[in-house]
């Protein structure tokens, strides 16, 4: 007897004492059932006095239905095992053994770092790293290519074996070590870039840049607003604080190791309007031909022209155009046909428009100095340049917005910077009012399908959900 507790007392434990009490319900079930039906069964003749146990027929006459029968009972009992053996197949689960959880670590390659240094300072053996090291070896050279700002992720089985490891060099590229089968494998991959719509808009308190910065978006949206205007506005003096901007874009996301979706960067520019002192500009993108797509002005005109406002991205003006300039060095008044931009020294400079070099060659006080001839008359000049591009020559073909030099401070100059000029068939003319004729506009065979993008692009400009709100309008 004392022998038989702890067995039942087991029976009380867990799963087992639900079964014990389905079961146990199960019987009272079927002992009401038994005990309904026998009460059913009686005659009018064995009921006891005062009391009818006889159902009544309804309205219209009809007989009851029986209360229950074989069928029910065997159904619940079927119920009843299907249950039972669920359960004991969640038990039978619960107790199998489970393979161990793999061990995940992941880290930073910080300034100076190697990658076992990195490593070992997420807790990892040096002989882990070498390991690592040896395996990618022939596609990758931790000691040549690390740099700061990679990261990395290491996976390892109970027995502290490399099973997967994945080196990031930017947000999109990586090489992948992994165990396949018996073998190590390591590819380079490249992250699948998926575009989500949003837009971000905010007011100029110092710059374009520091604008979009401050709302939380990458500076290169800012670069990309500022290319599109290019040949309307001059970015480097022409924003002035309480400009608006609203910008309608794709931001590009990745999925990461986790099955995350992380945002990677701005992307393609679908509406962009900017109002400042510099008028209003807006332009909308649309492909002409699939793959092949433009700027358009809501009419339809191109928004690119021949020429642009400036020959590099950011710089300010220290110097404007001039019939009378005190010259900084020669202490002497005289004309200064052309527009300075001082800028960091190396910045790139790019031809203002499609034409060809006719001069690359030092020049006296303009130092290093290119000249590009364009159609309809037209040459520019970009003087005290730091250095040409490797392998451009006098004679080759430049195309618009092509890196033709590097800022710097040669020749007769007080700092870095680049002296631009344009002649019109021989006569020097300012840069900064310079009229040129614009692009192809929309053809009339494709306007109907161009007002369509418009009017969804602009739509969605002016309503859509903000990135920001922090400045935004």
């Amino acid at each position: 007897m004392v022998g038989s507790i702890p067995r039942f007392m087991d029976l009380l434990n867990g799963r087992s004492l639900i079964r014990l009490g389905r079961s146990l319900i199960l019987l009272m079930v079927l002992g009401l059932f038994v005990a309904v039906g026998s009460v059913v069964a009686l005659s009018p003749a064995e009921e006891p006095e005062g009391l009818s146990l006889t159902a009544a027929p309804d309205d219209a006459g009809r007989a009851p239905a029986a209360l229950t029968d074989a069928e029910d009972l065997e159904a619940l009992a079927a119920t009843h095992a299907a249950l039972d053996a669920e359960m004991l197949a969640e038990e039978a689960e619960a107790a199998s053994p489970k393979p161990p959880m793999p061990d995940v670590t992941s880290g930073v390659i910080e300034p100076g770092d190697s990658l076992a240094a990195s490593m070992g300072r997420e807790g990892l053996a040096t002989a882990t790293a070498s390991r690592v090291n040896r395996l990618m070896a022939s596609h990758f050279n931790f000691r040549r290519r690390a740099r700061a700002g990679h990261t990395w992720r290491l996976t390892q089985d109970e027995s502290g074996r490399v099973v997967d490891f994945r080196y990031n060099i930017s947000d999109t590229d990586s090489f992948h070590l992994f165990l396949d089968h018996d073998d190590y494998r390591v590819v380079q991959e490249t992250a699948k870039l998926t575009p989500r719509v949003a837009r971000i808009a905010g007011v100029v308190t110092t710059t374009l840049y520091d604008a979009v910065r401050s709302l939380g978006e990458d500076p290169q949206l800012a670069r990309d607003f500022a290319d599109i205007f290019a040949w309307d506005v001059d970015f480097s003096h022409a924003v002035h604080k309480g400009d608006e901007f609203r910008v309608l874009y794709e931001r590009l996301n990745r999925i990461d190791e986790d099955g995350n979706e992380v945002y990677v960067r701005p992307g393609l520019i679908l509406a962009a309007r900017y109002n400042g002192t510099a008028g209003e500009h807006t332009a909308i993108y649309f492909e002409s031909q699939e793959g092949k797509g433009g700027y358009y002005r809501p009419d339809g005109t191109s928004v690119q022209g021949q020429f642009l406002q400036a020959p590099l991205r950011r710089a300010r003006i220290s110097s404007s155009y001039s019939s009378a300039r005190r010259h900084p060095i020669l202490n002497v008044t005289r004309p200064h046909y052309g527009i300075d931009y001082a800028a960091p020294a190396g910045d790139p400079v790019w031809a203002v428009a499609d034409g060809k070099v006719i001069y690359r060659d030092r020049a006296g006080g303009f130092g290093n100095l290119v000249k590009v001839r364009h159609a309809n008359g037209y040459v520019s000049y970009y003087a005290h340049l730091s250095r040409f591009p490797a392998g451009m020559r006098v004679g080759d073909h430049v195309s618009q917005k092509q890196v033709i030099g590097y800022v710097g401070s040669t020749g007769l100059a007080t700092g870095p910077h680049v002296c631009f000029r344009v002649t019109k068939d021989g006569r020097y003319v300012n840069p900064a009012t310079l009229k040129v004729p614009q692009g192809p506009p929309i053809s009339d065979a494709i306007a109907t399908v161009f007002n369509n993008t418009r009017d969804t692009f602009l739509a969605e400009l002016d309503s859509g959900p903000l990135v920001a709100s922090d400045e935004a309008l």
